[in-house]
C-alpha cells in the first residue's frame, strides 16, 4: 500500500520534470489512518508551494496558494495538529532550511503527522536534514522506492553541478517518424511551451528554421519569457519574416559555434530532428521524447541509443520518455 501511494507521488512529480529548476521536482500524497487517499500535492515551479505544502493545502481545500510564506503561516496558525492520525509520503526528503519558504520539515511537525515516508534522501547539504529533524516527533520511514525517487531528482542533481545543462527534445509518432509537421498533442505542446519559459537558450538547426518557419515562443503557456534562440547554421542569410525573428524581449543568434554561445547560458534546450541530434549528441546530457499513439508517414530515426531510460509514462494522449547519458 505504501509503495502504491509513493508511485502516485512519483508519477505526479515526473509530469513537472524540467519546470521546477532551480528546485527539484517533488510529489507528495497524504493518507488517513485507514490508508485511504486524502490529497496529493506537487511542486510546480520555483516560487510556488513545495509538494508538502501543496498537499496539505489541497487536503484542507485551500485554493489560494499565490504566496507560499503566507500559506505556510496560515496553515500552522489555523490547523496545528490537524493531521495527527495521517501519513504523508514524499518523493524527496522534506527541506529543513529557510529559503523562499519556511522549511517543510517544520510544517509537517506542526501539522502533527503520525508518519512521514520518504523515497530519496536529499543530497543537497543546504536543504537536507528533514528526516532527522522529523524523527524526533513522528515515525519516519526512508528509502521507499529509493531507485524511483533518486531517478526523479537525477536531472536536478546534474543541473546543480553542471553548467550549461543541455537537453534535447523531440516528438515522434508511434512508428518513430519525426518529420511532417505537428506530431504531439496540444497538451504536450503546452508542456513544451512551459519548459521554454524556464530555459535560457533554445537551439535549433538552420534547415529547420527555413523549412518550418517556426515561432519558438511561449504562446501556449503564459506567452511570457521567450528564450533566446541560437540558430545553428554556417549561413546567416535568413528570411527575417520567419516568425521567430519577430518575438520581443529575446535575442536571436545565428552561429555555427555551439560551444562558444552556450557557455554563456545555464539551461539549454535543443529542439529538432536527426541532423541536429547527430551533430550535437556528444554534448547532450538528457533527452525528452514525446511519442504519440498514432503512426504516420515520413522519416523515422531511433533517437538516444547512447542514453539510458530514467522513466517513461503516459502524458494525456502521448507518452513522455526521459533519458540520460550512459556515461554520466
Amino acid at each position: 500500500m505504501v509503495e502504491k501511494f509513493m508511485q502516485q507521488a512519483t508519477l505526479l512529480a515526473w509530469k513537472y520534470q524540467g519546470l521546477t529548476f532551480p528546485n527539484p521536482p517533488v510529489g507528495a500524497v497524504i493518507v488517513d489512518e485507514n490508508n485511504e487517499f486524502v490529497a496529493s500535492g506537487v511542486h510546480k515551479a520555483s516560487g510556488l508551494p513545495h509538494a508538502e505544502l501543496d498537499a496539505v493545502a489541497n487536503a484542507l481545500n485551500i485554493s489560494d496558494k499565490k504566496d507560499p510564506c503566507k500559506l505556510h503561516e496560515l496553515i500552522i496558525k489555523e490547523y496545528k495538529n490537524h493531521f495527527k492520525n495521517h501519513t504523508i509520503l514524499v518523493t524527496l526528503e522534506p527541506c529543513n532550511h529557510y529559503g523562499k519558504t519556511p522549511p517543510c520539515s517544520l510544517l509537517l511537525k506542526e501539522m502533527g503527522f503520525k508518519k512521514v515516508v520518504i523515497s530519496a534522501l536529499d543530497k543537497n547539504k543546504t536543504a537536507s536534514g528533514g528526516a532527522k529533524f522529523l524523527s524526533e516527533f513522528c515515525v519516519v520511514e526512508t528509502e521507499v522506492l529509493k531507485e524511483e525517487g533518486e531517478a526523479l531528482v537525477t536531472l536536478f542533481n546534474l543541473w546543480i553541478k553542471k553548467k550549461p545543462f543541455i537537453f534535447f527534445k523531440v516528438a515522434v509518432s508511434k512508428n518513430s517518424v519525426y518529420t511532417g509537421g505537428v506530431i504531439s498533442s496540444r497538451t504536450s505542446r503546452e508542456l513544451v511551451h512551459k519548459i521554454r519559459e524556464k530555459i535560457d537558450l533554445l537551439v535549433i538547426g538552420g534547415e529547420s528554421v527555413r523549412t518550418d518557419r517556426p515561432t519558438l515562443d511561449t504562446r501556449l503557456s503564459s506567452g511570457e519569457n521567450p528564450p533566446d534562440v541560437l540558430i545553428l547554421s554556417k549561413n546567416d542569410n535568413f528570411d527575417k519574416s520567419i516568425p521567430l525573428f519577430g518575438i520581443e524581449n529575446r535575442k536571436v543568434i545565428i552561429s555555427n559555434d555551439f560551444d562558444k554561445i552556450v557557455k554563456n547560458y545555464n539551461y539549454v534546450l535543443i529542439e529538432g530532428g536527426e541532423n541536429i541530434y547527430k551533430s550535437l549528441k556528444d554534448k547532450i546530457d538528457v533527452i525528452m521524447i514525446f511519442q504519440t499513439s498514432k503512426t504516420k508517414d515520413g522519416k523515422s530515426f531511433e533517437f538516444a541509443k547512447e542514453f539510458k531510460r530514467l522513466n517513461k509514462f503516459n502524458y494525456f494522449d502521448d507518452t513522455i520518455e526521459w533519458k540520460i547519458r550512459k556515461d554520466i
